[in-house]
């Protein structure tokens, strides 16, 4: 029977309903849980017990807040800083008001989380304390549901002041635990650091302001939980082959219920689960591991080595067809072991990455800012996408500042850096208290689970130097701290606990893929009295610099492993000019002496810059003159610890990045700029390097490899007076064997020479194949200062890319040009290649990019040439 249009509209409406009924079904199955509410909006603090409230910015800190409310200056301006350390002495108030609706009330519980208080703090919903912090490395969390009602809520943090907090706690003891100079507390204040749970560098450091926080650092947000929880999900690697991956998938689930749920596990985005079972969830929390296996893995690699293949895994609870809950991580599979075997002349260490024997390049980090959450995305994608650029493949986080935000282990996955992680704990002694030895130990367990699915960790170190300190000036330090024996016997007693058993523990029990080093430096694990071995462990070497001793040291002080070195220099104009007056400009004014933290001084700059260089007199010149320095003292260390492969296998040079704008050891300054050290660390880290060298009386030239495959080349060694002329040339093939080290040429320098003037040479050394240029360098035979050099004449045309923002600059000169800095007009632009020698009659291609119009009107150019003589650059 015919429908009428009436009869046609009603089944139509029920095939609609019938639709979003079935749509709705299907979304059933997947139930969607409540995101955390963010509760980062709208906060306002005070100094404790004012009537005023000011607007705050959460995450934040209580010196960003007075700085962007005009209730002080910039700390980092001139000496802003020392008028600023009432701060840390003071009580903080913050607080917010949010609505939660009868939707989010109706969650069987409500989380209130905040990734990172620091420090002190005690946490207020609705005028009742439901947190008590005391550690800014962790994360804090509450159920509050009891405390929440429908409509709008108060959120209350009361800050305590860190260095009266710690002060407490420095005088509730009857002797004083040993703290290092890095603390720069004032006249008449005590060294309370080494008490609190907090970045040792906020306190300062010799290359960091005292600036001594307190806030919300971290996120802070509500997370509703109904049923069942996926709390923590990591992947764990039993056994890696080409074959075959055999994983287990290891859950820490909260159920509020006992019951059965199945579990599954996908790969990938894939529907289809590599693990489908049913499992028992107790109430409160419940421990599930699953094995399953991936065919013919995908490995990670380091940069330079292969791609970074990063799988992303999903648990799923699901209670028939609805899911419960489920949680997601990414994880990269690769084998990670630190080789440490007896030898002739030294014991190995060595990072073995997927069977390969990889030299490791790089720097060590420290956090980018005294302010943390001012460091956004875009500055930790600039200092990762600048280790990769300089062809590193490592960075030490060092155990002064802070485990890093997720984001910066994000992003070393993604680009291949691994991580030497410390522990936070540098310098100082460890306060014999038992409630800070529980602290200690729920931090590491924190962190160590957080971090654990990141391929980019490679392992995990106790502390930086403290064992060091125990085995150099720690009893001159510590005379007067202790009334007997006794008292120092349980710093030390407290120092085996927290790194041989605390920490160790920690690891071995929630990430035991991972290599624990007890401390750095040491020769052997487990040390306590640790003196600098160059046969053993890993070494911090500070003779050059802090031992005021000469920089050609580097070529013979090599070990195994080598983790800190480094080397001095100011940041460029652009910089200085953010902080200081032209009144300023000199480096024995107050202000470049109070941005100089270092006990060596810019004493040492200039002791050193007229060892080998000519000092100029202008002051930009003059911090030309002396990035210039640091660049070519780096060089001759990184040179020398690439050379010595496979007996070193690590150069990580201290440092790459600053907290401040200031004279440091930094590669590249506060503002992300790179010095002339970046560009000429770029070189020396290059996978392949040709390194000439004079010893003994004789010119030698390695070429070192760390690609995986033999190299066969031309070596083309031209001697080049200082228009270009060449004096005497050598051709040879070379055949370079895979990941190696090889003196491919030695030759007397007298015969190298030719009867030449030494102070008016160069020795050109290239590598080729056929006519591409595989690897450059040069040798001179005098220091920079007795080189006879003269007024470059160069030539250059610029020319703009096929992409809007890309340039070609080149360059040809008649005369050599030593260390030619290249400038467009804005620090920030980074060029394919700085800081070079111009060698007379060769063109010299780079390249760069810069979103403002450059013209050749824009190009100034500078040398070592000139340095010395000109008031500016051309």
């Amino acid at each position: 029977m015919p429908c009428n249009s009436h009869q046609k509209m009603n089944m139509l409406a029920f095939k609609n309903k019938f639709f979003w009924v079935l749509c709705l079904a299907l979304l059933c199955g997947r139930a969607q849980a409540q995101k955390p509410l963010s509760l980062t909006g709208k906060w306002e603090f005070r100094k404790a017990g004012d009537a005023k409230w000011s607007q705050a910015t959460v995450p934040g800190t209580v010196h960003t807040d007075l700085l962007a409310t005009k209730q002080i200056e910039d700390p980092f301006y001139r000496v802003n800083e020392r008028e600023q350390q009432w701060i840390g002495k003071t009580d903080w108030e913050y607080k917010t008001t949010f609505a939660v609706d009868d939707k989010l009330l109706g969650s069987d519980k409500l989380y209130l989380t905040f990734d990172g208080l620091d420090t002190y703090a005690d946490v207020y919903v609705n005028d009742a304390k439901v947190i008590v912090a005391d550690n800014m490395f962790r994360q804090w969390k509450a159920d509050v549901k009891p405390q929440l009602k429908a409509g709008n809520n108060t959120l209350r943090v009361y800050f305590h002041a860190p260095m009266v907090k710690g002060d407490e706690l420095f005088k509730s003891l009857p002797f004083r635990v040993p703290a290092s100079d890095n603390d720069q507390a004032g006249p008449g204040e005590n060294k309370v650091s080494v008490f609190t749970r907090k970045a040792g560098y906020h306190y300062g450091w010799d290359w960091g302001p005292r600036l001594v926080t307190s806030g919300i650092w971290r996120p802070v947000y509500l997370a509703p939980m109904t049923a069942a929880r996926i709390q923590d999900l990591f992947v764990k690697q039993k056994k890696l082959s080409s074959d075959q991956a055999d994983l287990e998938a290891r859950l820490e689930v909260e159920s509020l219920t006992d019951g059965t749920k199945q579990l599954e596990v996908l790969v990938d985005g894939s529907t289809t689960p590599v693990y489908s079972q049913p499992v028992h969830l107790d109430k409160g929390m419940t421990n599930l591991v699953c094995s399953f296996a991936l065919p013919k893995p995908e490995l990670w690699w380091p940069n330079g080595y292969g791609a970074q293949k990063l799988y992303t895994f999903r648990a799923v609870l699901k209670d028939g067809a609805t899911t419960v809950t489920e949680k997601q991580v990414r994880r990269g599979l690769r084998t990670v072991e630190v080789v440490q075997e007896s030898g002739p002349k030294a014991n190995s260490f060595y990072f073995l990455v997927n069977g390969v024997k990889m030299f490791m390049k790089g720097a060590n980090y420290i956090p980018q800012d005294n302010f943390l959450p001012r460091v956004n995305k875009a500055r930790y994608e600039h200092v990762i996408n600048t280790a990769v650029a300089s062809n590193m493949n490592m960075l030490r986080v060092w155990g002064g500042g802070i485990y890093e935000n997720d984001l910066f282990y994000d992003l070393c996955d993604e680009k291949g850096i691994l991580i030497w992680q410390d522990f936070m704990f540098a310098c100082a002694m460890v306060p014999p208290i038992e409630t800070f030895k529980q602290n200690i130990y729920e931090e590491a367990v924190e962190n160590v689970k957080r971090l654990r699915n990141h391929p980019a960790i490679a392992m995990w170190c106790g502390n930086n130097e403290i064992a060091a300190y125990m085995g150099s000036n720690y009893w001159n330090t510590a005379k007067g701290a202790f009334r007997t024996r006794a008292d120092s016997m349980s710093i030390v007693n407290t120092y085996k606990e927290v790194f041989h058993s605390i920490l160790p523990a920690a690891v071995k029990g929630y990430d035991d893929e991972k290599f624990y080093w007890s401390t750095s430096p040491q020769p052997t694990n487990w040390s306590h009295t640790n003196k600098d071995s160059r046969t053993s462990g890993d070494v911090h070497f500070w003779e050059v610099w802090g031992g005021k001793k000469p920089i050609e040291l580097y070529l013979t002080n090599i070990g195994p492993f080598m983790s800190e070195y480094g080397f001095q220099s100011f940041p460029d104009m652009q910089t200085i000019k953010s902080f200081s007056l032209p009144k300023d400009y000199d480096i024995n004014s107050e202000i470049m002496k109070s941005h100089q933290r270092s006990y060596v001084g810019n004493e040492g700059i200039l002791m050193y810059m007229k060892a080998w260089y000519k000092v100029p007199t202008a002051f930009p010149n003059f911090l030309y003159t002396g990035q210039v320095l640091q660049a070519e003292a780096i060089k001759l260390a990184i040179e020398a610890h690439r050379r010595a492969k496979p007996y070193c296998m690590g150069s990580l040079y201290w440092q790459i990045d600053d907290c401040w704008p200031a004279a440091s050891w930094s590669s590249m300054d506060y503002n992300g700029f790179w010095k002339a050290q970046q560009y000429v660390s770029k070189r020396a880290f290059e996978p392949l390097l040709v390194s000439p060298i004079i010893t003994k009386d004789s010119v030698n030239v390695f070429v070192v490899s760390d690609q995986l495959q033999p190299v066969t080349a031309q070596l083309q060694i031209r001697l080049l007076d200082f228009s270009g002329k060449v004096l005497n040339e050598n051709k040879l093939t070379v055949n370079v064997p895979a990941n190696t080290s090889t003196n491919v040429y030695k030759v007397p320098v007298a015969e190298a020479l030719k009867g030449a003037d030494r102070n008016s040479v160069v020795l050109d050394v290239r590598l080729l194949n056929q006519n591409e240029e595989l690897a450059q360098n040069c040798l001179y035979f005098e220091l920079p200062k007795d080189l006879k050099l003269t007024q470059p004449s160069i030539r250059y045309t610029l020319s703009k890319g096929k992409e809007k923002d890309a340039y070609t600059l080149k360059l040809t000169g008649t005369k050599l040009a030593k260390n030619l800095r290249v400038s467009a007009g804005d620090d920030a632009i980074i060029f394919s290649d700085n800081y070079f020698d111009l060698i007379p009659g060769t063109e010299k291609t780079i390249t760069f990019r810069s979103s403002k119009p450059i013209k050749k009107s824009n190009i100034t150019l500078m040398s070592i040439n000139e340095a010395d003589r000109l008031t500016a650059a051309r």
